[in-house]
């Protein structure tokens, strides 16, 4: 048989190059797998062309062609036994999840649903093109024995399900049929807002000058557009005594090294009001308020001594009506003609089907990226126009890389193990799919500096599907304003924030970012955030409010409405989903995505978060 295999590889141009070792391997998969020789270099033939690989066969390669071979005779087992079809109906069971209750679920008195999937295979070839990872039988992993495949932990108003589509198009439809209508197949429009900081970028030049200014130009933001707003009074140094009630805008800072604590707390006011003096904040006659170190804030008060502001309202958010630069925006009626635009409006949203994830993408005791194949698997079965994916790729954190026991570089990894699957993705999807990569400052193989440029592909043939932006950035994606972040903030934030009175943490956490306007307003940053105020501080500031903003975080996952109050005179509240998608993957099993669907307003969209 050894003679027939070396004569099958010869007959189809392939050259052997350790020839004993790769005959005696091959021997043992046709006979281990009850192939022919013939099917063996057929199964080779089909793994190169899938690796882009030429026409040399190296043992280095035997062990993941064994993976293929294992993986396709488990799925023609799996098809033969079980007669699974490639769609599956969707069950559906109602009972009451306690675990997670505060934190997990968005506000809504109905029961919490829970829809589960039935299983399916989720790294099948797919028309010969999606990499098959799965392990040898002895040795399958945690991920892979797992029961069920997915699981939707929590809702944000129902997503149509199968039976809805049914029920609506008649019984008589056919499952592929039923599929196709769960989600639209039209292609999104997609604008980046910003390109900066520039891929190649130098950095690690940030000096006390460009720390100083980046702050103090977020104090007189904040100053002027409080005073513009005219509904508080003339802003004055709170460092000096009076008796009376005064304004004053600052910085929240801490007196001491460590964290926020409630004493002492201090108030650092702009060079132009007190020369950046800092007062103490008195927050005793405060029933309800959360802050944090960097958070910009308006303080109503007196300072009868001149050494203690004595608060009596905290001001933490910029009037909406007012820009950044101080000047009240002209847009504040136009929601009041919403009625008269068109659907061609360009400040109307549109509808867009997502799929979030964040990483890491694999599992801690391998470098397998199972999760990242059973997601691609999902995002084919549900057909989203944008599935948005937040790093990190490769993982720094992940042991395998800290052991430094890779044979091959970062880079190479992260095109192999990622943009390959990627490409598989986008190829057997159509034109119409498009994907969205975010960097992480744990991605071995990128810049590790925030705020990070976007990912450098350098494949021209992705170019038009696949989309890199920076860390942080804000897309439009059909009129729909998606902001991302994929540094996490949210513990940053929860370690460091003094609050009393607070109900929901972390509706109260996420709006911090809104009413900052900032994706990032932590100062100073915690220890493992490369912050550089001198590359493009810009970037860190939201230019806008999002429909739907990203913040993946170590905290319980979560989608939320959240609402942004307006001033005093009547405007509206501005509404924005917020999104924890989670990690796809947790140690050495599955761990959360979300799936949304917006429907031109954040209340009308549906979403969940489906456990992996």
């Amino acid at each position: 048989m050894e003679e027939q295999i070396r004569s099958e590889f010869k007959k189809n141009n392939f050259v052997l190059v350790e020839e004993e070792t790769i005959l005696e391997k091959c021997l043992t998969f046709c006979i281990n797998y009850k192939l022919s020789p013939s099917d063996l270099v057929s199964s080779w033939d089909l793994y190169s062309i899938n690796r882009q690989l030429e026409l040399t066969v190296s043992d280095a390669h035997m062990d993941a062609f064994r993976q293929q071979l294992q993986s396709e005779q488990k799925q023609a087992i799996i098809e033969k036994e079980q007669e699974l079809h490639s769609y599956t109906d969707v069950t559906m069971e109602v009972v009451v999840d306690d675990e997670d209750d505060k934190e997990v679920v968005p506000s809504s008195p109905e029961v919490q649903k829970v829809v589960q999937l039935e299983s399916f295979d989720a790294t099948p070839l797919t028309n010969g093109k999606m990499h098959s990872l799965g392990k040898p039988l002895d040795l399958l992993t945690p991920f892979g024995q797992r029961k069920d495949k997915f699981v939707v932990h929590s809702t944000l108003t129902s997503l149509p399900t199968v039976q809805d589509i049914k029920k609506e198009q008649g019984e008589d439809n056919s499952d592929d049929d039923v599929i196709k209508r769960v989600q639209p197949s039209e292609r999104c429009s997609l604008e980046v807002h910003s390109s900066q900081p520039a891929s190649g970028c130098k950095y690690m030049y940030d000096r006390i000058e460009d720390k100083f200014n980046c702050l103090e130009d977020r104090i007189v933001k904040y100053s002027k557009a409080l005073a513009a707003s005219q509904l508080f009074e003339e802003l004055v140094d709170p460092s000096v005594a009076s008796q009376k009630s005064i304004t004053a805008v600052g910085m929240i800072c801490c007196d001491e090294e460590g964290r926020l604590k409630e004493k002492p707390i201090v108030l650092q006011s702009s060079v132009e009001h007190s020369g950046g003096q800092r007062v103490r904040l008195d927050l005793q006659k405060l029933d309800q308020f959360s802050i944090f170190p960097g958070q910009v804030v308006g303080v109503e008060g007196h300072n009868p001594s001149g050494h203690y502001l004595i608060a009596t309202k905290i001001i933490d958010y910029v009037p909406l009506s007012v820009s950044d630069d101080g000047n009240p925006r002209q847009t504040k009626r136009q929601a009041l003609d919403q009625d008269n635009q068109s659907a061609d409006s360009p400040d109307v949203p549109l509808d867009l089907s997502l799929i979030i994830a964040s990483g890491p993408f694999t599992t801690t005791d391998n470098l397998y990226f199972e999760p990242l194949s059973d997601l691609l698997a999902y995002a084919q079965r549900k057909q989203p126009q944008l599935l948005v994916l937040l790093g990190p790729f490769i993982d720094s954190e992940h042991p395998e890389i800290k052991k430094g026991a890779l044979n091959r570089t970062y880079d190479e990894l992260f095109r192999v193990e990622v943009l390959r699957r990627l490409q598989d993705y986008v190829e057997y999807m159509g034109s119409a799919s498009r994907v969205l990569l975010v960097p992480s400052v744990r991605d071995a193989h990128h810049d590790y500096v925030f705020p990070q440029p976007a990912f450098d592909i350098k494949q021209a043939d992705l170019n038009h599907q696949i989309t890199c932006i920076t860390n942080p950035g804000i897309i439009s994606a059909n009129k729909v304003k998606v902001g991302c972040c994929s540094v996490d903030v949210l513990k940053h934030l929860s370690t460091d924030v003094v609050s009393r009175g607070i109900k929901n943490r972390m509706n109260t956490l996420t709006n911090h970012l809104l009413s900052q306007r900032s994706f990032y307003p932590l100062y100073p940053p915690a220890e493992d955030t490369p912050l550089d105020l001198s590359l493009s501080p810009e970037t860190l500031q939201m230019s806008l409010i999002p429909d739907i903003l990203i913040v993946p975080s170590d905290l319980t996952q979560f989608v939320k409405v959240l609402s942004l109050e307006g001033t005093s005179d009547g405007e509206e509240q501005v509404k924005c989903i917020g999104v924890n998608p989670g990690r796809l993957a947790r140690g050495e099993g599955g761990g959360h995505f979300v799936e949304l669907n917006f429907h031109g307003h954040p209340e009308s969209s549906s979403a969940s978060v489906i456990r992996i």
